[in-house]
């Protein structure tokens, strides 16, 4: 068997539940602190209540967090890696970095990890980390963030010097099961610097702390024993577990419990906390438990490394029944086998998923974006009702805790694997994020992506009122409504076969949509609002907050997502009615309401006709109407609603087909956003679009305008007009106003660490090109568009948009000078080998550089760099 057709075959009996092949993965968080989970303050402020100084010595309650860190689907048992150089203050266990409060541009980790590989069942990984040599500068790097303001740059790692010379370890780890529950691990060290250095190595394994939680059948805990050159785990659920250490290291053993007499000056229940390893290697102290038994052990390996050379160690986990010892575990040439196999199938299945057409370039950014997408993937665990009350034995949270944040989310119960935006910055899931991360993850696990998009439906996240959860800091907040969209792009990544997977998210979504109806459109009149809708800083005032005079605004991109949703559910309405007539019925609904949505904002002032452009509108109390006219990605939004409908489908549907003639022909005023006919290839074709031919055209010549949207890297997100004339507009006797941003945010808007002003985000940019195919599909080569404007050049609708991709994708491609846009200016990443083919996968990037800004790890939705490669190269 092929090696793409073994991880096939593995994925195969993970879905089928013959084989548990997801069981084991990377499913732990780089950064557990300072997140809304772990914060029981009266106010609210999660950095504060649990700092990263808090990290080594207070135990979590919801999850895990550790570098390379491995786990079981439902985190019993956590194994991670940890390291040190002989002069930092503390071990090193997790990702450093400043919390929200503390960076010039919110929350930024301070260092640098790769995710360079994972197959879909995560049967091999490779994780990659760069550790300096010299004491870690955290103070140093606190201080001189805190003294930046935000019109500056943040002060990052590579700043400080300590990678000089070469100065680091370069640590790389890769994983390779042998089974479902038997792993191995190959840690390699390799010393960069120009002298002889050591290195403290410690994996490490430790149960999750659920035996302080005060629940029935949980206060027994489990049991971590040293035995020579092992740690044995004995665990009430899982059974045994047993790591495997080659060579001689010494296990270390202390106890997954606070320390609360460093912590709070209180008695501890353990001469051995959670910081006992730490403490022990670090300075020397007597917190390991000199019987060898605990419940968090390490296995500490000394290895001195001579300069330019390396070190391997090795490592096996495996899972055993609660009885039986196991067999010794082989660290020789069976592990060599397993090691050799799993990657050699790993380089088939990736072989298989690359186009021809695709260079080895992008072959490399295909795979780390479909590794990151994998790591990204954490055991998220969050029942909101406990939360708000407390633990039986814990004490209560203050009042204010009750009415506060979530206080409308106890139903939610959340204890599953899900994919996350980030894996530090973060470490929780977003609605709108989970749809795109599903429509890169298509590729290499459509069962996983079909079960991610059916969870965030389940009762148990949904609200009863139909509202699907935004993100952990505020559910009550509204995601764009892409659920759909998304579905159906699944649906037919996967070969358009499982109707199944379509009625589940049908059936749910129309609950979902209904609320959105209801809710955000308070005047009834099919306009709508909805806050910042994942926009952050777009406009010229927080949309999410309470606007600046009474009135309502009215969202020219909540109008056009909606238009979208209907559509999307149209089109899911149409392919499951073509297995089941039943289903014919709901079509002519989401027709007519996307009918009357797109009149609607045609009528209702969104459209500006002497800027050709759509607008938000803020409607005031007294009947005062104000245009926002900020020419951002709220106005470009329209052009995704859009659908193309053949008579072929309409003939098999006779009922749809009558209704929408009888609508037409009694209802005349609405046949514009229904469009015009076309023949394409034999076929009639009927364009459902809420912006007509002419506006089409009209905004396109903006969209493509390099002084406007158009950069070298894909689409602004604001107009780079706004950089020389900044949109200024006075509401309640305060000034507000755009103006164009194309790096970080220098406003203090929205927490001041995500900025829509300027830089180019891959959601948008994807479903813009989306969106330019459909009209493709319906106009074909007799449309031509001047692409860029001004330049005489005309193209057809689906050459831009093949070539808007490409623009996004070269964002990490090697240019004709052999430099990456994504890594900007630093000459570390752009010209030492060693990090040149380490590709980060950035939130967004700079609007006229392309250099990676926000979130570093954010592969979730800049993950469709995957998609758009390939779709261009086949």
């Amino acid at each position: 068997m092929s090696g793409a057709g073994a991880e096939r075959k593995r994925l195969g009996q993970a879905d089928a539940g013959g084989q548990p092949w997801r069981e084991w993965g990377p499913y732990v968080a780089e950064r557990a602190w300072g997140t809304v989970r772990e914060d029981y303050s009266e106010w609210g402020t999660a950095w504060d209540y649990f700092p990263h100084d808090h990290a080594r010595s207070r135990v979590y309650r919801w999850n895990e967090d550790g570098l390379a860190g491995i786990c079981d689907d439902q985190q019993r048992f956590v194994f991670a890696l940890a390291f040190w150089n002989g002069r930092d203050p503390i071990l090193k266990e997790r990702i450093f970095g400043l919390g929200g409060p503390e960076g010039n541009h919110g929350e930024d980790p301070k260092e640098y990890w790769w995710y360079l590989d994972s197959t879909p069942t995560h049967s091999w990984m490779t994780w990659r980390y760069h550790y300096p040599q010299a004491e870690f500068p955290y103070a140093g790097l606190a201080e001189a963030n805190r003294e930046r303001g935000r019109d500056q740059p943040e002060y990052e790692l590579i700043d400080t010097g300590v990678f000089d010379e070469n100065r680091y370890w370069a640590i790389t780890a890769d994983y390779a099961k042998a089974g479902p529950t038997d792993l191995c691990v190959r840690i390699t060290v390799a010393n960069r610097g120009p002298d002889e250095e050591t290195l403290h190595v410690l994996p490490t394994m430790w149960f999750r702390n659920t035996w302080m939680w005060g629940l029935p059948g949980r206060g027994e805990p489990p049991v971590i024993t040293a035995d020579g050159t092992r740690l044995v785990a004995d665990h009430q659920r899982l059974g045994r577990l047993v790591l495997t250490g080659a060579g001689d290291p010494t296990p270390l053993l202390c106890d997954n419990e606070s320390n609360a007499q460093r912590l709070w000056n209180l008695p501890n229940r353990t001469p051995y906390p959670k910081d006992g390893i730490n403490d022990h290697v670090v300075h020397g102290a007597d917190t390991v438990n000199p019987e060898g038994v605990g419940t968090k052990g390490a296995l500490h390996y000394t290895v001195t490394v001579p300069a330019g050379e390396s070190v391997e160690l090795r490592l096996r986990l495996t899972l055993h029944g609660p009885v039986d010892e196991g067999p010794a575990c082989d660290l020789t040439g069976g592990f060599d086998e397993v090691m050799a196999a799993r990657l050699a199938e790993a380089d088939d299945f990736f072989a298989a998923l690359t186009p021809d057409g695709a260079g080895k370039d992008e072959a490399l950014v295909l795979r780390q974006a479909v590794a990151g997408l994998m790591w990204s993937k954490q055991f998220y665990h969050y029942d909101v009702a406990r939360w708000l009350k407390g633990d039986p034995y814990a004490e209560a949270p203050p009042e204010s805790h009750q009415h506060g944040r979530n206080a409308r989310w106890s139903h939610m119960t959340n204890c599953e694997v899900i994919s996350m935006p980030d894996t530090w910055e973060y470490p929780w899931y977003a609605a709108w994020d989970l749809a795109f991360h599903c429509v890169a993850i298509a590729h290499v696990d459509p069962g996983y992506a079909k079960s991610q998009l059916l969870l965030l439906l389940q009762e148990w996240y949904m609200h009863p009122n139909g509202q699907l959860p935004a993100y952990e800091w505020a559910f009550d907040d509204v995601n764009p409504p892409v659920h759909a969209w998304a579905a159906l792009k699944v649906f037919e990544i996967d070969g358009a076969g499982d109707f199944g997977f379509l009625k589940r998210v049908l059936h749910k979504l129309l609950m979902n949509f209904t609320w959105w109806v209801n809710r955000k459109d308070s005047t009834g009149n099919n306009i709508f609002e909805g806050g910042f809708l994942g926009l952050d800083n777009i406009g010229p005032f927080d949309r999410s907050s309470h606007l600046p005079v009474d009135g309502t605004l009215e969202q020219s991109d909540g109008t056009a997502w909606m238009a979208s949703y209907a559509l999307n559910l149209l089109e899911i309405s149409l392919v499951l009615a073509h297995k089941d007539p039943a289903y014919a019925d709901l079509a002519p609904k989401f027709f007519e309401h996307f009918a009357y949505i797109a009149a609607a904002s045609r009528q209702a002032g969104l459209w500006d006709e002497d800027d050709s452009f759509y607008y938000d509108v803020l409607r005031e109390t007294g009947g005062a109407t104000v245009p926002l006219r900020v020419r951002s990605v709220v106005g470009l939004l329209p052009l995704a609603a859009t659908a193309t409908i053949s008579t072929i489908a309409l003939a098999r549907l006779p009922e749809l087909t009558s209704r929408l003639r009888w609508f037409l022909s009694n209802k005349p005023e609405y046949a514009d956003v229904v469009g015009g006919r076309r023949i394409n290839n034999g076929q009639q074709h009927r364009l459902l679009s809420m912006v007509g031919q002419d506006r089409l055209l009209r905004i396109l010549s903006r969209m493509f305008d390099e002084k406007e949207f158009l950069s070298e890297y894909g689409l602004r997100a604001l107009s780079k007009a706004h950089k020389d004339e900044p949109y200024t507009v006075s509401l309640g006797g305060t000034e507000f106003g755009v103006g164009y941003e194309p790096g970080e945010s220098t406003t203090g808007v929205f927490g001041g660490n995500s900025n829509w002003r300027g830089p180019v985000w891959f959601p948008v940019n994807f479903l813009l090109i989306e969106a330019l195919r459909r009209y493709y599909r319906f106009y074909g080569d007799d449309l031509l568009v001047e692409y860029p404007t001004g330049s005489g050049h005309k193209l057809t609708l689906g050459a831009i948009a093949d070539d808007l991709s490409q623009r996004l994708v070269k964002l990490f491609l090697d240019d004709p000078d052999g430099r990456r846009p994504v890594f900007g200016d630093v000459p570390k990443f752009q010209q030492d080998p060693d990090w040149h083919d380490l590709v980060p996968f950035y939130e967004y990037f700079h609007g006229d550089t392309g250099a990676g800004l926000g979130a570093s790890h954010q592969t979730g939705w800049t993950a469709l760099v995957a998609n758009l490669i390939l779709r261009t190269r086949r």
